[in-house]
């Protein structure tokens, strides 16, 4: 079946499924970190902080506030890291992408077939963090509401795939490994921190408008509108922003790829 872009699925399909069966054999040590990164940030901030901070944010509890922001950090993470250390060291040095093209494999299959499983690995990581909110819900916090957090496995793969096609854009440009802590340090890292998920970004002179640039600004507002059972314009604005950038980044970025492989 040939997608737009010239994308054999069924070859695609074969890129994703080589992935689902070597993390067959490592999903607990890859789960984990992961796992446990964003339920740390829910107890100590939530929880611990969130007892000092009686009036809340917004008229919510702390822990409500920031646990759908953390719900979206989840996916960004775990398909950043897949589209990025894992794509890198696949492409440089196990040399898998060079296995590929001796089949009917083309680089357009194999961008697309990464980018299906780093967003499987942002709804793995996403999806059990989500029930644990489900936990807290359950035991009195009014995290999840309405029938809108139905739809949020929606969301959490259309952040997974604006996030994956950003780390392939990144993984096309470098050619050294040790340059992935400039894109964590100095770009995961003040999005996770300025872009909601912790305070309003209007503290900051000009904070919002900044922050509307940015790609995790909009995820956080998208998952805290769904999360809320809201459907506000401003998650709308959201959701349009996000479509688009993956629609153009879905025509980049193969052809970026094609240009870092024949070098």
């Amino acid at each position: 079946m040939r997608l737009p872009g010239d994308i054999d699925l069924r070859l695609s399909i074969a890129v994703w499924m080589r992935n689902v069966t070597v993390y067959r054999h490592t999903w607990m040590t890859n789960l984990l970190p992961n796992f446990f990164e964003p339920l740390l940030y829910l107890l100590g901030m939530g929880v611990g902080l969130g007892f000092y901070m009686e009036k809340g944010i917004d008229g919510q509890a702390y822990l409500v506030f920031i646990a759908p922001g953390l719900l979206a950090g989840a996916a960004m993470n775990g398909a950043s890291f897949e589209t990025t250390y894992n794509m890198f060291v696949k492409m440089n040095f196990a040399k898998v992408y060079q296995a590929y093209l001796c089949t009917p494999v083309q680089l357009q299959d194999i961008a697309f077939g990464e980018l299906l499983w780093a967003i499987t690995r942002a709804l793995i990581y996403g999806i059990a963090f989500l029930l644990i909110l489900v936990g807290f819900t359950v035991a009195g916090y009014p995290i999840l509401t309405g029938w809108t957090p139905l739809l949020l496995p929606l969301a959490l793969a259309l952040v997974g795939a604006l996030f994956a096609l950003i780390g392939q854009l990144f993984t096309a440009k470098v050619k050294v490994i040790d340059l992935y802590s400039y894109y964590y340090t100095l770009w995961l890292t003040p999005l996770f921190l300025f872009s909601g998920i912790f305070f309003p970004v209007n503290r900051f002179p000009y904070g919002e408008q900044i922050a509307w640039a940015t790609p995790l600004f909009h995820s956080v507002r998208l998952v805290r509108a769904l999360a809320g059972g809201e459907l506000t314009t401003q998650a709308g604005t959201s959701l349009a922003w996000i479509l688009t950038l993956v629609l153009f980044l879905l025509w980049l970025v193969p052809r970026e790829m094609k240009k870092r492989m024949v070098q």
